[in-house]
């Protein structure tokens, strides 16, 4: 192939993100089609990017005109829809998290092992920001010695109403879970939680403040706050025995207006993100010409859904919990 033709199931707020970004020039990718249960919405973003809209998913995988396969649809579906990208021999990309439930996970990783390669890679961007990049390069160096603590926060202006406690581990942190395993190149082993009271702007559901432990002992931890009000703030600071490093909050402008010197905020994880994803994408199908797939496996995914698992349970709890723990199957040793 010269060249990846791409379809996209689910063109909501993610879907129709990946779509813009493909439609902008991705190197070795074109997205070709579209599909979502609510047609009109697909047309829509078909429409304006000249692509054609496929009716159903079995059908987009199947499409002999697709050559992989990106799942944004809700996260029930994600599981389904990757085993018929396995079974049709199809590489996929899907939206974290990668199943509903760990027996659906551990079928994705037996279906790629029977396959015999791996076809799956999990939409954890963060893997590919300059700034994550820059401290796991940082770490691998040995300037800095040993890693001994990596803080984190997660903020969001305004969570949607649906966002419960627990939503706020289950669906707002999986992305630091994933990130600490990447940084420092290890399993977590322990969790615990602490909650402060819910805020009055968001009395349904409470941030969260989560601690956890890898097994050469560094200590994680992360506040997950997601009615911070102000903006969409994400930070890290890895804390090593000669040093630190961290990313950098500012963009690449500063204002100075009506007696304020600062930067603005973003308003969401999209315009933050977004170098990343486009980043993701271009490693993503020079993986699939090449042969040689990058970014989080269904592993890493199934791996992030055991420590939201002892997340939760720590937080019902309010007890430490252990981390079930897994060997890495031999296809992803590689």
């Amino acid at each position: 192939m010269a060249e990846v033709r791409i379809g996209i199931i689910g063109t909501g707020v993610m879907g129709s993100d990946h779509a813009s970004i493909l439609a902008e020039g991705v190197a070795n990718a074109r997205l070709v089609a579209v599909q979502d249960f609510s047609r009109e919405r697909a047309i829509s973003v078909a429409g304006q990017l000249g692509v054609r809209v496929i009716a159903e998913a079995d059908a987009l995988i199947g499409d002999p005109e697709v050559d992989a396969v990106m799942v944004c649809s809700p996260d029930e579906t994600h599981a389904a829809l990757a085993l018929k990208a396995i079974a049709a021999g199809k590489p996929v990309l899907v939206e974290k998290p990668l199943a509903s439930s760990l027996p659906e996970a551990e079928e994705i990783i037996r279906a790629e092992e029977k396959a015999g390669r791996r076809l799956v890679q999990v939409g954890f961007m963060r893997r590919f920001d300059p700034g994550y990049r820059e401290i796991k390069q940082a770490l691998n160096t040995g300037e800095f010695g040993r890693a001994l603590f990596l803080h984190c926060i997660h903020r969001n202006a305004v969570a949607p109403d649906y966002l419960t406690s627990d939503l706020v581990i289950a669906n707002s942190a999986g992305h630091e879970f994933d990130i600490a395993r990447f940084l420092l190149d290890e399993e977590i082993v322990s969790a615990y939680v602490a909650s402060p009271p819910a805020t009055r702007n968001a009395p349904n559901r409470q941030p969260q403040f989560i601690l956890l432990q890898t097994a050469s002992g560094v200590v994680v931890d992360i506040e997950v706050f997601t009615d911070a009000q102000y903006g969409y703030d994400v930070r890290a600071e890895l804390v090593c025995e000669d040093g630190t490093v961290a990313l950098d909050p500012s963009p690449h402008t500063s204002l100075r207006v009506k007696g304020n010197d600062g930067f603005r905020t973003p308003a969401d994880w999209r315009p933050r993100f977004r170098q990343a994803y486009r980043a993701q994408l271009e490693a993503w199908t020079a993986g699939i010409l090449s042969g040689t797939p990058t970014g989080a496996s269904a592993f890493d995914g199934f791996m992030a859904m055991q420590v939201t698992k002892a997340c939760l349970h720590a937080w019902k709890s309010g007890e430490r919990v252990a981390v079930a723990q897994h060997e890495k199957p031999a296809l992803y040793r590689l």
